[in-house]
């Protein structure tokens, strides 16, 4: 009987296949992910509202093709909902993005003439305005200055972990920096810190928070009067932060989208 109970269990949680469709907005092609939910009772359609993601849930395997004619019977509602989402901002030279809460013009740097460079990517401190460098070639800008952040984000959440986690007597079993879109960072039942590298382009105290808030989690996995003690003893500006990310969070999210919500 056990081993029965297992099987079907096993069944149940096996993930069906997703399938990828194309469908016509206007003059718009958006892509459509289609997967199939044996629990769900209905056709479900949502629309990502940081990445514009479309994705329709079917509710069996056989219904993939139904879900896509689901959609289509929903453009109008797809597209309210894509055109709510901000458009995303490319990263290249001469564009801004946000570092530590202050936008920076993304500019080149002749390696030829200058040899006493820093790296591929770095804040030239001796520029008149805030200012990112960035070598090599205009194709390469975007996933140097990605990768740059992402670095950024790994050395400052690291500091603050670390910083957190003594002051709290507490130790993460492990650290990981993610491209998130439901949670800025989050704490497992097995000490498992995670968190958005997106952070490292917020003002200094919302990083601060965040990071706060996941270390505390390591004493009172809950939200209770305990927990924001605990929060308000590392960061005394803890509602500042927390209004920031209400106002401005979801602009982070127009620098280096995780999806294009249509071509």
């Amino acid at each position: 009987m056990a081993n029965r109970w297992t099987a079907q269990k096993q069944k149940r949680n096996v993930k069906l296949p997703v399938q990828q469709a194309l469908l016509e907005i206007g003059e718009k092609t958006v892509e459509v992910s289609l997967r199939a939910n044996s629990r769900a009772r209905r056709y479900i359609v949502k629309v990502d509202p940081i990445t514009g993601e479309v994705s329709v849930t079917a509710p069996s395997r056989g219904s993939l093709s139904g879900a896509l004619n689901f959609a289509k019977k929903e453009r109008d509602w797809i597209a309210g909902m894509l055109a709510n989402i901000p458009e995303p901002i490319e990263i290249k030279l001469g564009a801004q993005i946000l570092h530590c809460g202050v936008l920076h013009a993304l500019l080149s740097f002749d390696v030829k003439e200058n040899k006493n460079r820093r790296g591929p990517v770095w804040i030239d401190d001796m520029a008149a305005l805030p200012t990112i460098r960035v070598t090599g070639r205009p194709e390469h800008v975007p996933r140097r200055v990605r990768d740059w952040l992402k670095r950024e984000a790994r050395k400052y959440i690291g500091e603050r972990v670390v910083e957190y986690s003594q002051a709290l007597d507490v130790q993460p079993k492990r650290v990981t920096i993610r491209d998130t879109t439901s949670r800025w960072g989050s704490c497992s039942a097995l000490n498992y810190l995670s968190f958005s590298w997106r952070l490292v382009m917020a003002p200094a105290h919302v990083l601060d928070y965040v990071v706060a808030h996941e270390v505390a989690h390591l004493r009172e996995l809950n939200h209770e009067p305990r927990f924001w003690r605990l929060v308000e003893q590392l960061v005394p500006h803890t509602k500042r932060s927390q209004i920031w990310l209400d106002e401005h969070g979801a602009a982070l999210y127009r620098y280096a989208p995780r999806t294009q919500k249509y071509q």
